[in-house]
């Protein structure tokens, strides 16, 4: 393979065969992108992660009108009405806050603005490939070939 040299960048090979002329540059310039994405992943690695706080855990109609700004009375009316998930095994009610956040979300009435990759994905979720064209004629000419059936005469009976 030879290399660009105008775009200051050996890394760019034009053709699909690498000259044994080529080949140190080729391996030191592999050596120092294989030595970059190491240190990268080093990086990562070192990194504090983030736990994330477990969501799905029972909480009270108290704990879910504080973390709500949702007055008691109207969290057990809702609870009553099954407006808000939950369950009532016995005589205390059951709810999990990750279901309650999931509840909110849905009764937004501004939705949160996608990411780009998610509005991406919904465009192409939303648009469907359309048939091809040739394949309309194939199925045409296939049920085109079939016997028509005559229409009943009642004279000729």
């Amino acid at each position: 393979m030879q290399h660009d040299s105008t775009k200051g960048s050996c890394c760019k090979m034009i053709k699909d065969q690498i000259t044994f002329n080529d080949l140190p540059q080729v391996i030191a310039e592999l050596r120092d992108e294989v030595s970059g994405m190491k240190a990268l992943l080093l990086n990562l690695q070192n990194r504090p992660t983030q736990q994330r706080e477990n969501r799905h855990r029972p909480v009270t109609p108290e704990q879910v009108a504080e973390y709500t700004n949702i007055p008691l009375a109207t969290i057990y009316q809702k609870l009553a009405n099954r407006e808000i998930p939950g369950s009532k095994p016995g005589k205390r009610w059951v709810i999990y806050l990750d279901e309650i956040d999931k509840w909110l979300e849905a009764n937004r009435k501004n939705p949160i603005p996608l990411t780009d990759e998610e509005q991406n994905a919904a465009i192409l979720a939303s648009h469907k490939r359309k048939p091809n064209k040739s394949s309309w004629n194939d199925e045409g000419s296939a049920q085109r070939s079939q016997p028509i059936a005559k229409p009943f005469d009642g004279d000729k009976i």
